[in-house]
């Protein structure tokens, strides 16, 4: 039986995961199955061809959203719209909890009968439990990444299965970072921070003009200490000019070499999000920070109810990694932090050991989470038809 699937990503995070779903549905499928739909870059190379380009839907927090507003209205017509010309099977809604929600209500207006799939629920266990509901009254089913997941959305109604976030899974034996540091001229013994500013324009914006600071204020303290910043697929342009300006040299590293570079990195500096996930796969000690409009922030802060804002301090309901949020995401703040894992390997190595111990916490190890979410999305499709 031939089949033809419609995934819908709207950040650079929710391409990669398209990405490889498209990929273990093709390994199972073959020719028997055709793919639509809207994404990014990676997706593109599973023959998705996107009818916009998704960066414009890049959208941190209230105020920003408010300003997108018609835009993102747009872009969900435009998903509609393709959704009711191939008439795919099922369509699969990765992350991006704003823009997939309307997507999912606007596609089921105008295609009733295909199965509707959420990847990535909402993270209702830190904020608004009422999205769970939501959802359960917009799509069939849920691809989840976490356990903790699963009893809200099943409470709700929402049948969903559980199969485990792709950062866990990273193959990270190719990445050498003796070969990094070797290639870039930085010595074995030299000091390297890592800075990962982040994959959103907002992000880029916000949080470099706080690492620049930041790196001023250790380079004080630790005069050869060498800088790596990632500049993300989606934003590179954006990072690699605004680093350029910065008085001291930095190396500079594509979204290719960054595993290599967490590897080579005494001590990592990131933007939160799933790259946190990443870094503490690499075996490197972190420092998170993390900061939206101040208008947002106010507007959100009231329904947030966890207590952590990474997911591996979530996991292991304690801050392994210090984390600075909004008002305390300042370089003064974060520098001595910054400096302490700069200059106490033993403090290092601590922290690293206890990020490794709380990725088994999450799952790591466990089956491919892409070929779990095929599995589940082709049960669908066959209880949906029958």
């Amino acid at each position: 039986m031939a089949y033809k699937i419609m995934l819908v990503a709207a950040e650079a995070s929710g391409d990669v995961l398209g990405a490889n779903l498209a990929k273990a549905l093709k390994d199972r499928l073959g020719d028997q199955v055709r793919f639509v739909g809207v994404g990014g870059p990676r997706m593109a190379e599973m023959g998705i061809h996107s009818p916009f380009d998704i960066a414009e839907l890049s959208i941190l927090g209230v105020v920003e959203g408010i300003k997108a507003y018609k835009r993102v209205k747009q872009r969900v017509a435009d998903t509609a719209a393709l959704a009711e010309r191939e008439k795919p099977d099922a369509v699969i809604l990765i992350d991006s909890w704003g823009f997939t929600i309307r997507s999912a209500k606007a596609i089921r207006k105008v295609l009733p009968q295909a199965a509707l799939i959420k990847y990535v629920g909402p993270q209702v266990w830190a904020s608004r439990p009422g999205r769970a509901k939501t959802l359960a009254n917009a799509v069939d089913h849920l691809l989840a990444l976490y356990p903790m997941d699963a009893p809200w959305f099943e409470r709700a109604g929402l049948s969903t299965t559980v199969v485990g976030s792709s950062a866990l899974h990273i193959d990270m034996s190719d990445a050498d970072g003796d070969l990094f540091r070797s290639q870039r001229g930085i010595a074995a013994d030299a000091p390297l921070l890592l800075v990962m500013p982040g994959s959103r324009p907002k992000e880029i914006e916000r949080m470099t003009p706080v690492y620049e600071k930041t790196v001023q204020n250790l380079k004080a303290s630790i005069p050869d200490l060498q800088v790596a910043v990632v500049a993300a697929g989606t934003v590179a342009a954006d990072v690699t000019g605004r680093v350029a300006s910065w008085p001291f040299r930095v190396h500079v590293v594509t979204e290719a070499d960054k595993y290599a570079a967490m590897k080579a990195a005494d001590v990592a500096l990131a933007t939160s999000g799933t790259v946190s996930t990443e870094i503490a796969m690499a075996g490197t000690p972190m420092v998170i920070s993390y900061k939206i409009d101040n208008v947002s922030y106010r507007l959100m802060k009231p329904l947030v109810t966890a207590k952590y804002f990474t997911m591996l301090n979530l996991a292991a309901d304690e801050e392994v990694a210090r984390e600075f949020i909004q008002f305390d995401a300042t370089a003064e703040k974060i520098t001595p932090e910054v400096l302490r894992l700069l200059t106490d390997k033993q403090a290092a190595n601590a922290q690293a050991k206890r990020q490794t111990e709380v990725l088994e916490i999450m799952g790591r190890g466990g089956p491919n989470p892409s070929e779990l979410a095929a599995d589940a999305v082709l049960a669908v499709m066959e209880k949906r038809k029958a």
